[in-house]
């Protein structure tokens, strides 16, 4: 079996979510009306994973995820399982470019923890047995600091920050503890409230605090939650400016965050989206600690299917060695196939192309 200890993220890692067969869309749509159980949506949500574990390693794929078969939204779904949180719908989504998403989100009840029958533990306990050895079995779950978007704490219970962010703290220590035990090896934590503190046109989600003051709150939070993790638990973020239907939420390089969190957070990984202009240059990368995280650029749009240019590629990772050496980059797409159900605007076909193509690009690159 890979280790993850040395090996992970790998030099050709993906984000996470696949675009859903319509085997799943359609067992959703019976689900809802009746037509079929729960235990059978699983079973049909069972055979797709089997697929595309298969597919992935087929590809030549180090790593593999469950492509987030069992969840409608990339956060929603873990976070809503919490104690003392649930989802509900507002009255409006949030505003993508050109779209508003679907009305879905979350909002805290009562005391946060977590429970241990958070059902992403048993889920993930029946994708590794799909796995098996033939690859390292990658958890995603949304970032603690996700948590701290607007409209989600209840200053019934929170009143303040500090005592909001100790629960999370220790409700994600419990989740990764947990997870470990389950025998995850490779957990990636997702977050676009980070990347959207680098944003001008996002508001500040905790009014009477500056910028800076949340930034470093967001880094007090994720090193708090990494606090005394398994050694040979692999910890990565990603760091994700929105993805929904091929659309984007917000613009902005990572130059706000990059002193701060580039430099003192203790992941051993940063997936970073740097598939357009979008982006920002490669300079915040010059916070990164020599020998510290490895740094998967995300250079390949998960947006469409067009490959990219291989030429392109190279140059780009080589103008990333000015400040992050070659040794610690990999590659990966800037963010999932599908962050939501609904799926970016690409067939599977591309999807699979795309993912062999980065994994062709990493052996001619790094051998």
């Amino acid at each position: 079996m890979i280790n993850t200890a040395v090996k992970a993220p790998f030099r050709a890692d993906h984000v996470g979510s696949l675009l859903r067969p319509e085997s799943i869309h359609q067992a959703r749509k019976d689900f809802q009306t009746g037509t079929i159980s729960a235990d059978q949506l699983h079973a049909i949500e069972t055979e797709e994973i089997k697929r595309i574990v298969n597919k992935q390693i087929e590809v030549g794929l180090q790593a593999v995820t469950d492509g987030e078969f069992r969840r409608r939204f990339w956060h929603t779904d873990f976070l809503e399982h919490l104690t003392g949180v649930e989802g509900y719908i507002p009255e409006h989504g949030y505003q993508f470019k050109g779209e508003e998403t679907e009305r879905y989100n979350v909002r805290v009840t009562g005391k946060i923890s977590f429970p241990p029958d958070h059902p992403h533990i048993q889920d993930f306990i029946e994708f590794k047995e799909i796995v098996g050895d033939r690859a390292v079995a990658k958890q995603t779950i949304p970032s603690p600091n996700q948590l701290f978007n607007a409209g989600i704490r209840n200053p019934e219970f929170y009143p303040d920050l500090e005592g909001y962010a100790a629960d999370i703290i220790q409700a994600y220590r419990d989740a990764i503890q947990a997870f470990y035990d389950a025998g995850c090896r490779y957990l990636q934590l997702d977050d676009v409230y980070i990347a959207g503190l680098n944003a001008p046109e996002i508001p500040f989600s905790e009014g009477g605090h500056t910028r800076e003051e949340l930034i470093d709150l967001a880094l007090k939070v994720a090193n708090g939650v990494l606090e005394g993790k398994p050694e040979d638990l692999i910890i990565t973020t990603h760091l994700c400016r929105g993805n929904y239907r091929s659309n984007w939420a917000f613009e902005g390089s990572y130059a706000k965050i990059a002193p701060t969190l580039f430099a003192h957070e203790q992941v051993d990984g940063f997936f970073l989206e740097y598939d357009d202009d979008r982006s920002g240059d490669f300079q915040p990368l010059a916070h990164i600690p020599a020998g510290g995280p490895r740094v998967v650029l995300g250079l390949f749009t998960s947006k469409h299917g067009e490959l990219e240019s291989k030429e392109n590629i190279k140059a780009r990772i080589e103008e990333a060695t000015q400040y992050v050496p070659l040794e610690q980059l990999c590659i990966s797409p800037q963010c999932g196939f599908a962050s939501t159900h609904h799926g970016n605007i690409l067939t599977e076909e591309e999807q699979w192309a795309k993912l062999k193509f980065i994994v062709d690009v990493s052996k001619e690159i790094w051998g």
